[in-house]
């Protein structure tokens, strides 16, 4: 070849590389997304994060694959951009009554309601006499952490009779096992029931029995572990193989904490003092430990979700008069915090919060704080603007 030709040849390819590698965006800090495995898995387990990660976000059911015959969504990725919040277009809707003696309405479809289906199928209502309210899906990330708190350490932050007087009475919601899920070693029942931590109430006990009920509720997906129609309620080959339900429960587990951002910065370490000093703190606890686990990576480690993982009572603008296991019907999970600045990512660019995405911003999540949360609003409000401005810096960071 001619040498020349040659050398403009490989000047061309240069210059394509180059540009190319110009114009190319940098992959992401690990600090500004919310996906992701934690650190230290070992081959297999990656192996394992990675296809419980393809059947989370990429599988997607149609009716040939068992989708329906009603419905939410037709994957579990769709309501978790990203694995952060959703948004008005996939928050659900549960259904049930004010008493905490049980949901009186399964036979009728309850708690979840489908509101969409399949052509030549009708899509659920709300019966009479039901109340109802809207749960916004949540963040996914660090949920393998959650699940690892010993009951001991949760009633450990409980003061139901608010010994103490700070006006802050947390309690545990207690709920029965489903027949597939077997009891933590560490777990401390209660006249038969054990202390739920996953779901707006924490109606669910662990990742598996929330697993299970969401590919049955929320995608008409069958199991061996739920093997019903979500139509008809009769018992139905499994839609789902039992190892994708534990892929999918083991991504769930492995996927990373959020990761603080900005923490040295002097505007965020005073918001975070004013936090504190306000009484945020006495229900988003900042720091939980895990106890020993299989995963490694998960053993045995100190984390930072500001819950404390109890129910409390939110007052009457947030009693949606619906309630699940032993939840009152004004009593909500304290949220993890971990991850709120990165909110927006998954939501359009805005926030949607609280449990049904009504506040817009986190100032008007923390003014919508009433029960056991107004004394907090309460100092909030009697901040100035400067020290107000710097709370919530500190909340963006997180």
């Amino acid at each position: 070849m001619n040498i020349r030709l040659l050398s403009l040849k490989c000047l061309i390819a240069g210059l394509v590389l180059f540009s190319c590698d110009q114009i190319s965006p940098k992959a992401p800090e690990e600090d500004q997304i919310l996906d992701g495995p934690v650190n230290d898995l070992t081959s297999d387990q990656k192996i394992r994060f990675l296809a419980g990660d393809a059947a989370f976000n990429t599988e997607i059911f149609t009716s040939e694959t068992g989708l329906g015959s009603v419905f939410v969504a037709t994957s579990c990725g769709g309501c978790h951009a990203g694995d952060g919040k959703g948004t008005p277009f996939t928050t659900l809707t549960r259904f049930g009554q004010t008493d905490e003696t049980g949901n009186k309405f399964l036979h009728m479809g309850g708690p979840q309601l489908q509101n969409r289906a399949l052509p030549g199928f009708m899509p659920e209502t709300i019966p009479d006499g039901a109340t109802f309210s809207k749960f916004t899906p949540p963040a996914n990330t660090g949920l393998g952490f959650i699940e690892l708190v010993s009951d001991e350490d949760i009633l450990a932050m409980a003061d139901p009779d608010d010994k103490d007087g700070d006006g802050i009475s947390g309690v545990p919601n207690y709920g029965t096992l489903p027949d597939f899920v077997t009891p933590y070693a560490h777990a401390m029942p209660k006249n038969g029931k054990y202390i739920h931590r996953f779901g707006k109430k924490a109606a669910a006990y662990n990742l598996l029995h929330q697993t299970v009920n969401a590919y049955s509720q929320d995608i008409g997906i069958s199991s061996t572990f739920s093997p019903y129609d979500v139509y008809q309620g009769h018992e139905i080959d499994p839609e789902v193989s039992n190892l994708t339900i534990q892929n999918v429960v083991f991504y769930l587990e492995t996927l990373k904490a959020p990761i603080q951002r900005n923490q040295t910065d002097p505007i965020v370490q005073q918001g975070k003092q004013t936090f504190i000093n306000i009484g945020c703190q006495s229900c988003h606890r900042e720091n939980l430990k895990t106890g020993s686990s299989p995963v490694s990576a998960l053993s045995n480690k100190t984390f930072h979700p500001f819950t404390d993982l109890l129910l409390h009572d939110m007052g009457s603008g947030l009693d949606d008069g619906y309630t699940e296991g032993s939840a009152k019907t004004a009593e909500w999970r304290t949220p993890p915090l971990w991850g709120l600045g990165l909110s927006p990512d998954s939501q359009g660019g805005q926030y949607y919060l609280m449990h049904d995405g009504r506040a817009r911003s986190i100032r008007q999540a923390i003014q919508m704080h009433g029960g056991e949360g107004q004394a907090s609003n309460n100092k909030f409000e009697k901040l100035t603007e400067t020290d107000k401005n710097k709370l919530i810096t500190f909340l963006e960071s997180l």
